[in-house]
């Protein structure tokens, strides 16, 4: 996009303010790439692990446990600092994943059935081999049975990291692949954790959560357009969520789902209306004026900036607002309180001896690609659908490998599914172990392929160029 000055127009922004213009735009950029997100989380993780195994773990774990709550009469109800973190913060990013499965339903990658089905499938896949890798090695431990679902998810903020530093080295049609695959994986995820990892609920509680939910579709199908009621009803529907014995950040999605995605702003009226109000106002600006006394200018501009911000879909405007805080302090701070692993404790034979290890480690790292690749050759074999534009078999087994990177979903889900802080902590460990791996081992995959497409064609222009001086 041009900037007014590459177009020869006179800048936008006063002289006095252009630095500070620029250093916002900088943050705007920066808390927009995938990228940096990673990188951040990454970061986060690193200082949880070191200060895991320093003598900084105790104070550090004590401040996280600190409890803090409300009291109204004689109810009352305390939270420690880490409970808010799972619990509240991470029902805010499960509505910010919602409102992404919302839009890729709806204008996205899903909408058309058969262009989605090669990822769907993959996705169904990629949850189903490391489900019978984790239980072929903990089938008879009731300790760690119960945690198959850890191995079942991808991080797509990672993901979407690794393979934006590859940049055009892969195909576009991988990353569309990859970015859909783990929306369908993060569908699959919610309905695990809705399922199989809540507390026996509450059929009245879970009455009060119909009731609040209706509510809010018949807000949607009423057209109203202001995210206020959504949000307060929002916070009512967590605590419905949370008192029923679902897990609360379940709320989070069925929120996004009915917030409206479509604009109460005719758009072909709102561009003819636009033009027509500036061209009307552009005669009455006087430049020698100061702009506080400008009226019909100031008035003509408020206007302008009520109608444009009513033109965008409300879940449109909560996704931008969200998607910073969740991806630059509520994941980081996740991360920063729960993949704190400490080793220095105990020998890596206590790990070694636990199932869940192997279980998940290669459920990750052999699971993943496994089944993502081998239900993508299924589906493509029988002609259900065809591999994206561009797109090897080479380029779906990194794809499938980077599958294996399960940071924060699978965190999240060994805190739901174990109940020893062993085993949790061997899950972490277990984790980031494969993430890491897969990550490494997936970039460098795709890194390598690229590298020889690049050989390749080098070598067919040379050959193109010899022969063309042999004919002449």
């Amino acid at each position: 996009m041009m900037t007014p000055q590459e177009e020869g127009q006179k800048p936008l922004f006063i002289a006095e303010v252009r630095r500070h213009q620029e250093r916002y735009e900088k943050l705007i950029q920066f808390t927009s790439s995938s990228t940096k997100a990673a990188a951040v989380m990454l970061l986060a993780a690193i200082a949880a692990l070191i200060i895991a195994n320093t003598d900084l773990h105790f104070g550090f774990s004590e401040f996280w446990n600190t409890e803090i709550g409300f009291s109204f009469g004689e109810f009352q109800r305390d939270m420690t600092l880490s409970h808010i973190i799972n619990d509240i913060l991470m029902a805010v990013f499960f509505l910010l994943v919602g409102l992404e499965i919302k839009y890729e339903m709806t204008v996205g990658e899903l909408t058309n059935i058969r262009q989605a089905l090669l990822p769907i499938v993959a996705a169904f896949g990629g949850v189903i081999f490391p489900i019978l890798i984790y239980t072929a090695f903990n089938a008879d431990n009731p300790l760690t049975s119960h945690g198959w679902g850890v191995p079942t998810a991808t991080d797509i903020a990672f993901v979407l990291g690794i393979m934006s530093l590859l940049g055009s080295r892969v195909p576009n049609g991988l990353k569309v692949f990859v970015t859909t695959l783990a929306v369908a994986d993060d569908i699959i995820a919610i309905l695990i954790i809705a399922e199989f990892y809540g507390h026996s609920p509450s059929i009245l509680w879970l009455l009060a959560v119909a009731v609040v939910t209706v509510s809010l579709v018949l807000l949607n199908r009423n057209y109203v357009y202001s995210l206020a009621p959504y949000i307060v009803l929002g916070i009512v529907l967590w605590y419905c969520v949370f008192m029923s014995g679902v897990h609360s950040t379940i709320a989070g999605v069925i929120l996004a789902f009915t917030i409206p995605s479509g604009s109460r702003v005719n758009f072909s009226s709102f561009i003819d209306w636009t033009d027509r109000k500036v061209k009307a106002t552009s005669a009455m600006f006087d430049s020698s004026a100061p702009v506080i006394g400008q009226h019909v200018c100031l008035d003509t501009a408020t206007t302008l900036s009520n109608i444009a911000r009513q033109a965008v879909p409300p879940a449109k405007r909560l996704e931008h607002m969200l998607y910073p805080w969740v991806y630059f302090a509520i994941l980081p701070l996740f991360a920063l309180t729960n993949a704190g692993v400490r080793l220095i404790d105990g020998g890596m034979g206590d790990f070694l001896h636990d199932p869940a290890l192997p279980g998940i480690l290669f459920g990750l790292l052999l699971g993943k690609p496994i089944g993502i690749v081998s239900f993508s050759f299924l589906v493509t074999k029988f002609k259900f659908a065809s591999l994206p534009e561009n797109v090897n078999w080479m380029h779906m087994i990194g794809g499938g490998i980077l599958g294996g990177v399960g940071f924060t979903m699978a965190i999240f889900v060994a805190n739901l599914a174990f109940d020893s802080h062993e085993v949790v902590t061997t899950a972490k460990l277990a984790i980031l172990l494969a993430s890491a791996l897969a990550g490494l081992i997936g970039f460098l995959f795709l890194w390598q392929q690229a590298r020889k497409a690049k050989q390749l064609a080098m070598q067919l222009i040379q050959d193109e160029a010899e022969q063309s001086i042999d004919r002449s």
